[in-house]
């Protein structure tokens, strides 16, 4: 059995939604982040990081218990131990890892500050860097309009990239994102928010607020 550590956030979405997409067993353990519950010590025996999402999977490899923390990390280790959207080898596994971490490294640290920014903004805090990162995620977006140029998904087959990418471009309303100027990412964002699994993990857990 697997066990989800998590919230509704962006970074969270991705692993129930990969988690659904796979249609492995899971159960769901909803973190209080409000209580900082993340860094409290058992938790951090878990993911020494303090941040969600997390899982612990109790059949990992040889039979071992194992935990994996990094979103990143566990959409290739679901991918790897379910055997679905992410190619083996070849010139495909690496178009579908450059995108993955892109994803991690761009789209999600990108989105993440901005989302900070404008909460600073609205709640009448400094926020004097939010142009800067407006900026910059604009150029993020630009870079997947480019990629998406003729394809579907990211790295032409539906895939792990997706699942990264998704849950953060999903909130660009929020990045005061104008997605007409991306047309390519506006498909994409229809074509992969209309799987019904992609719309089941965007309420794992369920939440009233949102991030």
């Amino acid at each position: 059995m697997i066990t989800l550590y998590s919230k509704a956030t962006s970074n969270g979405r991705k692993a129930s939604i990969m988690l659904e997409e796979t249609a492995l067993e899971y159960t769901v353990r909803p973190m209080a982040l409000e209580k900082k519950e993340q860094k409290q010590n058992w938790y951090l025996a878990i993911n020494p990081n303090g941040r969600v999402p997390c899982i612990v999977d109790d059949d990992g490899p040889g039979g071992q218990k194992v935990s994996v923390f990094e979103s990143g990390a566990i959409l290739q280790y679901l991918a790897e131990k379910s055997g679905k959207f992410l190619p083996k080898d070849g010139a495909a596994r690496i178009e579908v890892l450059n995108w993955l971490y892109f994803a991690a490294g761009h789209v999600t640290h990108t989105g993440l500050c901005v989302h900070w920014q404008v909460r600073n903004r609205d709640s009448g805090q400094e926020h004097a860097h939010l142009n800067m990162w407006q900026e910059e995620n604009n150029r993020v977006y630009g870079v997947l309009d480019r990629g998406l140029e003729g394809r579907d998904y990211l790295a032409h087959e539906l895939s792990i990239a997706d699942f990264a990418a998704y849950p953060w471009v999903y909130r660009y309303d929020m990045q005061e994102i104008e997605l007409g100027k991306y047309p390519n990412v506006r498909d994409w964002l229809a074509r992969v928010g209309d799987r019904p699994a992609v719309k089941r993990g965007l309420q794992v857990p369920p939440r009233d607020d949102d991030f």
